[in-house]
């Protein structure tokens, strides 16, 4: 995606209506390492603009599936966090004061991610929100159906191992957490979320992140002593934090193999079944940048606050933004 200025290609010139630049001069300025006798036009069609909307959208997205496991006092590995029947008070009142919403599966029209919304196969009940215009469901371990003869869970596994983004909720007096004991080609970023009970039963929690190394860094960044109260603040920076991460995630190798081997099963099949015998000298590849120009979207209104953002090439594509109000006591 890139802008070109209509001066520099040749055979363009001012005063020259958009409608009369062919397809080829500019297609020679940008790639001119390219044979033009093998480009062929598309049809004309709903399937062909359908296909270039996938195309043009891949790696964008409003919904969001997290794992949430429960980690009891004296746990720490898989097994035993995947079979756990049931959460604490302290993890329940985690779940509705941090994350989300509980809500009722069957009947439920929203963003489900993959959980069944006829027959409860998939568990009564979940945890879901929304966030600055994103739909964001939890796959919670202790709400997905639970086999007492399968000891690996894996009705649990299947969706929160599948999650690229997972929480770990560790009760007072559960032993360290490491990622190592996690079995899974999908998760790659671990928020670690500690409760911790003071004198008064004042309920805070410690956050630590963990993420595959060549996953970049995201913000926003943890304070200086990672701790927080359960509120409305705690809960804006999770999912600032959840989402950031998921963008931050596609960057490692693993994602961007599979997103590059989408968009080439895309193109292919384009090519295959919707070009034509057309050339670009033909009549037809001539005022296709009018048409184009026709279709461009108004502006969107700036707003306030925590955004998705167009952000530098050295920053995650489409991050919120985090703001930061600094005051200088100085």
């Amino acid at each position: 995606r890139g802008c070109v200025l209509e001066d520099c290609i040749v055979g363009a010139s001012r005063g020259r209506s958009i409608d009369a630049l062919r397809a080829k001069d500019v297609i020679s300025f940008v790639a001119p390492e390219m044979q033009l006798s093998s480009l062929h036009l598309g049809q004309s069609g709903g399937k062909v603009r359908d296909q270039l909307c996938k195309l043009n959208e891949q790696g964008m997205t409003c919904c969001y599936k997290f794992g949430v496991l429960y980690c009891g006092k004296d746990q720490s590995s898989e097994e035993e966090m995947y079979n756990n029947r049931q959460g604490s008070e302290l993890f329940e009142n985690f779940l509705t004061t941090c994350l989300g919403d509980k809500i009722a599966l069957k009947g439920f029209e929203g963003y489900r991610a993959q959980l069944d919304n006829k027959q409860d196969a998939t568990g009564s009940h979940s945890i879901y929100t929304k966030y600055r215009g994103n739909e964001v469901m939890f796959h919670v371990s202790t709400m997905l159906p639970y086999c007492t003869k399968n000891r690996q869970q894996l009705l649990r596994k299947r969706h929160i191992g599948n999650d690229i983004i997972t929480i770990v909720f560790q009760e007072p007096g559960a032993k360290p957490f490491t990622p190592a004991t996690i079995r899974s080609h999908f998760q790659h970023v671990f928020i670690v979320v500690r409760a911790e009970v003071g004198e008064k039963d004042e309920v805070q929690y410690r956050v630590a992140v963990s993420r595959v190394k060549d996953v970049p860094l995201f913000e926003p960044l943890l304070p200086a002593d990672a701790s927080f109260l359960p509120g409305e603040f705690f809960h804006e920076f999770l999912m600032t934090k959840m989402i950031n991460a998921e963008g931050a995630a596609h960057c490692s190798a693993k994602f961007k193999n599979l997103a590059v081997r989408t968009r080439h099963e895309y193109l292919a099949d384009l090519a295959q079944h919707w070009s034509t015998n057309q050339t670009l000298e033909s009549p037809e590849a001539t005022g296709l940048y009018s048409r184009l120009a026709k279709m461009r979207r108004k502006p969107e209104k700036p707003q306030a606050g925590p955004r998705v953002a167009a952000l530098d090439l050295k920053s995650v594509p489409g991050a919120i933004r985090w703001v930061v109000r600094v005051m200088d006591w100085g």
